[in-house]
């Protein structure tokens, strides 16, 4: 009796300091990091992702934007920093991959100092132009920018993103050199896309189309391999004849490095969950995205993969962040 009385004691002591996690987790809001401003296609996968999970465990999942710094970085680097109790997380698109790649002095490893827990969404890109350049093709406009690459620019949202490869992988299969403009978001880049200052981007549908659909930009192909649904009359890069290609931006969750075993069980579950259900296909189709889930293992190896093929891109075309 007094060795069960004292074993007693010292797990009544031991108890208190266990980790939130393990005591129920999550007793109060899990935040998830968007390291850009509110609007964009991150933040609009983030905020779908948060309200389904909200709806599905009764649980509080706030989306919390900490834009800052080229790709993302700031954000990126608070949750890099952040105590591994699974209470911030961090959603990011493809440019997670790509930022230290082009940008040596990111103070993170992707690798070594996020834990996985699932891709959520991919979608393709729109390339569009401004509807005062006279041409109706893909193949056609890089035939202009060719012969006049003086009267042309180009734009991306962002340094690194999706949108920026996938214009510098078209520079090089049409054998153009063309000035690409680095704007810090989609609005700045589409409004001067819309007053003719810029002449060509590749952006999320969720910013692009409805310019297309209003008649302020021009849609001239989209990025993936098949037709987009919300988009039908738009040809593929290869059917806009470019030949084959792909770039899709994809989007997808981690924590911190050595995220608790509860916490993680808890988040890899439930966000599994969400991205197979009909109400997130639903709730993504408005964006031009649809769901697709990877678990961790499988995150992990795509990021590698998607790693080392980003990184011939950015050699090719020379990008780097000073």
């Amino acid at each position: 009796m007094k060795m069960f009385h004292a074993l007693s004691i010292a797990l009544a002591l031991v108890a208190p300091v266990a980790p939130a996690a393990a005591q129920g987790f999550p007793d109060r809001p899990v935040t998830i990091v968007v390291p850009y401003p509110p609007g964009g296609s991150v933040d609009g996968v983030a905020r779908a992702l948060a309200t389904a999970l909200q709806a599905k465990t009764g649980k509080a999942f706030v989306v919390d934007n900490r834009a800052g710094g080229a790709g993302g970085v700031v954000g990126s680097s608070e949750v890099a920093k952040a105590a591994p109790d699974g209470y911030t997380i961090l959603l990011d698109a493809s440019i997670h991959v790509v930022t230290p790649l082009i940008n040596k002095n990111v103070s993170y490893n992707i690798f070594k100092d996020f834990t996985p827990i699932g891709e959520v969404a991919e979608g393709p890109l729109l390339i569009t132009t401004n509807p005062k350049v006279k041409a109706d093709t893909l193949k056609d406009f890089f035939a202009l920018a060719k012969a006049k690459p003086d009267d042309f620019s180009f734009a991306t949202s962002g340094y690194g993103s999706a949108g920026h490869l996938a214009v510098e992988m078209l520079k090089q299969k049409a054998g153009v050199d063309v000035d690409v403009i680095a704007y810090k978001g989609g609005g700045p880049a589409l409004n001067d896309m819309m007053g003719g200052q810029v002449q060509l981007i590749a952006d999320p549908m969720l910013s692009s189309l409805p310019y297309v659909k209003s008649g302020r930009l021009k849609a001239l192909a989209v990025t993936s391999k098949t037709r987009s649904p919300l988009a039908p009359d738009v040809p593929t890069v290869d059917e806009a004849g470019m030949g084959p290609f792909e770039m899709v931006s994809w989007y997808a969750v981690w924590g911190p490095r050595n995220l608790d075993a509860k916490a993680s069980e808890f988040l890899v579950s439930n966000v599994s969950a969400v991205v197979n259900s009909d109400e997130f296909k639903q709730k993504l189709a408005v964006f031009g995205f649809t769901p697709k889930y990877r678990d961790p293992e499988a995150l992990r190896a795509f990021e590698q993969d998607e790693s080392a093929r980003y990184d011939v891109i950015v050699k090719a075309a020379k990008i780097s962040v000073e």
